[in-house]
């Protein structure tokens, strides 16, 4: 039984060679940049499965790499090359505004994104294919729900903390396990007949849905980082409700229900509650406590519509073109 994904190049295979054995000094992992980062499977995967150790840990892994110091430096040199190409991609934006403003420097970061709505294709034309799919893709994040921005907690004080943390109770359910988001994630997969084990498809994850939840590890993980992943959970709490009500809608249209749309259900509800204190509680908030991280909050938030936008394309034009949006189609055996 395999305890780590399949290698996609020489970093992925070099780290995971290493593992598998007992926590030690790294030998030299050479990173080298690639024309297009987002897209780079062997640094997407490497870099996720490096996060990983700080969530729910690898299969097989020594619990003790998660604080190896020459791993660390590893994962530090593919964070540059990611990073790197994040904020190279970012196409700025005004002044940070007053923090009074900041529902309104948000909501128009949000109405910037000009590109194909994937909720309105899936409530409208999506097949269940499709559909699995797009479950399939998500579960990288929603099986984790709101963790990477609950790395953000101790970083903030006051208002801004007690925003946050209003925010991720209800994201953990309330204090009910079986409401807990991610829960309710795995329950609407098993309703539609996929596994709901935590990681069961990352071999079948493209690096493209891989960096959606590498950067938000790399915001929440550094922080230097704390405004920007404060920006990311506002745009993201600002746009999930009509999105998620379609989805909804999309899998009623294909005759499913209950387990299957508790969670996008939920979230037409809870999201709408929560924009209005995570935009201007949170980050209005932290804007107010801490200026100098203003125009970091709206870089998170610019980061996040950049890399769900190529992450939409990448889903859309794979289905125009008639072929698997996944790496390894869900019927393929996963390669060697």
């Amino acid at each position: 039984m395999r305890t780590v994904p399949a290698p996609r190049g020489q970093v992925s295979e070099a780290l995971f060679s290493e593992l598998t054995a007992a926590p030690h000094r790294l030998a030299p992992i050479d990173v080298i940049a690639s024309a297009d980062p987002f897209g780079d499977e062997d640094l997407q995967l490497a870099l996720y499965c490096c996060y990983e150790l700080f969530y729910r840990g690898l299969p097989g892994v020594d619990e003790r790499w998660e604080w190896e110091p020459s791993l660390i430096a590893l994962r530090g040199e593919m964070e540059a090359v990611f990073e790197r190409a994040v904020r190279d991609a970012d196409g700025g934006g005004p002044p940070a505004p007053r923090p009074e403003e900041a529902d309104w420097a948000l909501r128009a970061i949000a109405d910037a994104d000009d590109g194909p709505s994937l909720s309105v294709y899936l409530s409208r034309h999506g097949s269940v294919e499709e559909v699995l799919e797009f479950l399939v893709h998500r579960s990288a994040y929603q099986l984790k729900e709101a963790d990477p921005h609950s790395w953000a907690i101790p970083r903030l004080t006051g208002g801004a903390k007690a925003a946050l943390v209003e925010v991720q109770a209800d994201e953990y359910g309330g204090g009910r396990p079986e409401r807990v988001h991610a829960q309710l994630f795995a329950d609407s997969m098993e309703a539609m007949d996929l596994d709901a084990s935590y990681g069961a498809y990352l071999d079948h994850l493209p690096a493209i849905t891989l960096a959606t939840v590498n950067l938000m590890s790399l915001f929440g993980l550094h922080r230097r980082n704390r405004g920007a992943i404060v920006g990311h959970l506002a745009l993201f709490e600002m746009t999930s409700s009509l999105a998620n009500r379609r989805y909804a809608d999309g899998l009623r249209r294909l005759g499913h229900e209950g387990r299957a749309t508790d969670f996008f259900d939920e979230h037409v509800e809870a999201d709408a509650v929560h924009e209005n204190i995570a935009v201007v509680d949170l980050a209005g908030g932290l804007m107010r406590q801490e200026p100098e991280v203003a125009e970091d909050v709206l870089f998170g938030a610019r980061a996040a519509i950049e890399i769900e936008s190529r992450w939409t394309r990448h889903l859309l034009e794979s289905w125009e073109a008639g072929r698997s949006s996944l790496r390894v189609p869900l019927e393929a055996p996963i390669p060697a």
